[in-house]
């Protein structure tokens, strides 16, 4: 279930009026940041505050934005510590490809849109770091939507019973990671850059999972992890589409994370059929209809930012 697409449309479709409106009320000379909420340790400062005002504004949204917006950005900021402590990470590149798509989605370049989020007060880094929240949230109720739906055992055996005792089938994966590691100090454009360049060399020459660890013996910060047996239904959402449409023996294109730069290879693949995957298999049918997983994806996130919020420190100042 791909929640991102579904989660970031609905956030973005309450954004595209911002390209008919007039964004000159929002400039202005830059406040000195002032810290206004701690959240769990976390500041949100004034200058965060306006950012997110400015947003708000610009979609259109009536009543005390200053006060929406304090709202949002400590929930936001709820989420990300959640993120950070379930170990989600959302890469730099998935975030300039959702901001990149936002703006030709919009008929504007991305330049334009720049343009556009400085002039209204916004800026880029405030809204990219809204789409950075917005996916790694829906990974996070994507993971907890698949464990509260899931089927016992004992339920999977009585529905593979009336259906006959047929069991259904899927496609295991063997994985093998392969890591240009960039320290967070030192991911600057043009060490990663540098760091694809190589990643993507290494890429092109790859042979197999079995030589992959004499290829890279030498090579400065690279780490070759394998990463065993995963069905297709439990493949990591990001890496998921490029991974079934990798051949066995391939690697798939690199990717930037927040290891640095990387990518998978596709060990082996095979169909199993087994009660493990009787047990997935009709916990994801059992989701409903696109409306009804949108509906459960809601309450739960409400549920969840409820249980972090009754956990949290907060402090207004």
């Amino acid at each position: 279930m791909n929640f991102n697409k579904r989660i970031l449309a609905a956030v973005f479709a309450g954004t595209v009026a911002m390209t008919a409106l007039s964004v000159t009320e929002f400039t202005g000379t830059a406040k000195a940041a002032e810290i206004k909420v701690i959240v769990n340790s976390n500041p949100i400062t004034n200058v965060d505050i306006a950012n997110r005002a400015a947003f708000l504004k610009l979609q259109r949204r009536g009543g005390n934005l200053n006060k929406q917006a304090q709202d949002e950005l400590v929930e936001e900021m709820l989420k990300r510590v959640e993120m950070k402590s379930r170990g989600i990470v959302v890469s730099d590149q998935e975030v300039e490809t959702a901001y990149a798509g936002f703006a030709s989605r919009n008929k504007m370049s991305v330049a334009q849109l720049n343009q556009l989020m400085n002039q209204a007060g916004i800026t880029p880094k405030h809204f990219k770091t809204f789409i950075m929240v917005q996916m790694g949230w829906s990974r996070a109720i994507g993971a907890r939507f698949r464990s509260e739906g899931m089927m016992s055992e004992q339920d999977a055996v009585q529905r593979m019973l009336k259906d006959g005792g047929k069991k259904p089938s899927t496609s295991e994966y063997t994985l093998q990671q392969v890591i240009f590691v960039v320290p967070a100090a030192s991911r600057s454009a043009g060490t990663m850059a540098k760091r694809r360049s190589e990643a993507n060399a290494l890429r092109n020459r790859f042979s197999s999972c079995e030589t992959t660890r004499s290829q890279t013996k030498g090579m400065l910060d690279v780490t070759v992890r394998d990463l065993g047996k995963h069905l297709e239904l439990q493949l990591p959402p990001e890496w998921s589409k490029q991974l079934k449409a990798t051949a066995v023996g391939r690697p798939t294109a690199v990717q930037d994370t927040d290891k640095g730069v990387e990518f998978l290879a596709v060990c082996a693949k095979r169909t199993v059929s087994d009660d493990r995957v009787a047990q997935l298999t009709f916990s994801m049918e059992g989701t409903g209809s696109n409306a009804d997983q949108e509906k459960k994806a809601e309450e739960i996130s409400k549920k969840y930012v409820k249980e972090l919020r009754e956990k949290a420190k907060i402090v207004n100042r």
